[in-house]
């Protein structure tokens, strides 16, 4: 049985983060954005107010939340200020490796002082020249011993250079491509780790971005998470669960948008009325509230299969790419309402165009999402329908249905090229149309 309603508990969570949103971070959202800064004292004040960390399993001092409660909660912040949420996001996405990993000594050690000491970890997988292609990393990890040596760059990492954390994914040989991956929980202050500038950005100013070089950083057997030709998988499967979470940034973007645009619309006049008296604006609210709703189911189905313990994968993808894609929709036509004060610094909506931009390239771009989709449908996925050469298109035959003879009174065939359909005890010698010959028709009926 469906049911689209939360719980109790999940309404006082969505409560709870929509204040948080609207009295802590949209007063500083823009401030901040000028500064191209991290508010550190609101990360501070969501770890006390247990919006972050809340889906660390309660065995290791956490809530025990699962991803439908992550999705909840990063909506109502990303409606404030989607850079902001992208740092509050990123510590789940740094510790969730270690969570769903098997090392239960990792997740012991470090967990629990995520949760009680308040430390941030970032997760690595980018590099300088690789991004989404996740199997073509450089980054090297070399056997040493028990232990593991790590020499090369990561970036456009999150929260790269506030982490005391750090996830890190290399490879014992690039041309080993997925094989060689392996994953290792790095600290920060450890000898032969650099934290490079802020990297400048178009928008998510309010979220740090850094690159980090690793020269001779030696990882103790202990802190190897997966051990190489491991990673790739975990790495995979840490996407699948976070990737719902950037289509919810997308939703809480886009509600945002046109949440304004309607306030908007009510108030500004043109041509003797208020503009939202006209169709054409008012076409374009209907669509981006369809958008903005299409996009929040769709991210909650795979949040609901993630925390089910189902393969999450081709929704996680679905859910990415379409709330991404269709929240850009609604901020073009929520500026395309605002006309040049849209365009100005002085309302919202340049801010929140600048910080979606980027929902569509980092976690995997829309491209690649498209192509984990497509993979699935050409491989995996079971159709319902028969095989497009054994359709049974019928016409022309009066008693084909004759329910005195029955179904079978009347036999068909189908040409596999044309698709010209037969009637007859036998198949044509020949196709009429294509001249297909005959021993490659197909019976379609009866069934």
């Amino acid at each position: 049985m469906l049911d689209f309603t939360l719980s109790p508990e999940q309404l006082e969570l969505q409560k709870k983060a929509r204040e948080f949103a609207v009295n802590e971070v949209l007063p500083v959202a823009w401030h901040f954005d000028e500064r191209d800064e991290i508010p550190l004292s609101i990360i501070q004040k969501a770890f006390d107010a247990g919006i972050i960390n809340a889906d660390i399993p309660k065995k290791y001092g956490g809530m025990g939340y699962g991803l439908m409660e992550g999705v909840i909660v990063t909506e109502e912040i990303s409606a404030a200020c989607p850079g902001l949420a992208t740092s509050l996001f990123d510590n789940s996405l740094g510790f969730e490796p270690i969570v769903i990993s098997d090392n239960e000594f990792l997740k012991k050690k470090y967990l629990p002082k995520i949760v009680k000491e308040r430390k941030r970890i970032c997760f690595a997988t980018s590099e300088p020249t690789m991004g989404s292609d996740v199997a073509g990393m450089q980054c090297r990890a070399k056997k040493d011993g028990d232990d593991y040596i790590l020499n090369g760059t990561k970036y456009w990492i999150t929260n790269g250079g506030i982490a005391d954390y750090m996830t890190i994914f290399a490879t014992v040989d690039p041309e080993q491509k997925h094989a060689g991956i392996g994953a290792f929980i790095v600290e920060k202050e450890w000898e032969g780790v650099r934290v490079g500038r802020p990297i400048p950005k178009l928008g998510q100013r309010t979220s740090n971005t850094a690159g980090i070089s690793l020269k001779n950083v030696r990882v103790p057997k202990e802190n190897v998470l997966a051990e190489p030709g491991q990673g790739f998988v975990l790495a995979m499967k840490t996407f699948s669960r976070t990737r719902p979470i950037i289509g919810a940034f997308a939703v809480g973007a886009a509600r945002s948008a046109m949440e304004y645009s309607i306030d908007y619309a009510k108030k500004r006049r043109a041509f003797g009325a208020r503009i939202s008296n006209y169709q054409g604006i008012q076409f374009k609210l209907a669509e981006m509230y369809q958008k903005v709703e299409t996009s929040r189911l769709l991210v909650l189905k795979a949040a609901w299969e993630a925390d089910r313990g189902m393969d999450p994968t081709i929704t996680a993808s679905i859910s990415k790419f379409y709330a991404t894609e269709a929240a850009m929709e609604v901020l073009n036509d929520a500026l395309q309402i605002f006309g040049g004060y849209g365009y100005t610094r002085m309302f919202p909506i340049e801010k929140l165009l600048r910080d979606t931009r980027l929902f569509t390239i980092y976690e995997g771009t829309s491209e690649v999402q498209r192509i984990i989709v497509s993979g699935y449908l050409l491989n995996y996925y079971k159709s319902i329908m028969p095989p497009i050469d054994e359709v049974p298109i019928l016409i022309g035959e009066s008693d084909l249905f004759d329910e005195k003879k029955g179904k079978g009174a009347v036999t068909a065939w189908r040409c596999p090229v044309c698709g010209y359909v037969h009637y007859g005890d036998e198949a044509p010698e020949e196709c009429p149309y294509c001249f297909v010959g005959g021993k490659a028709f197909k019976k379609v009926w009866p069934r």
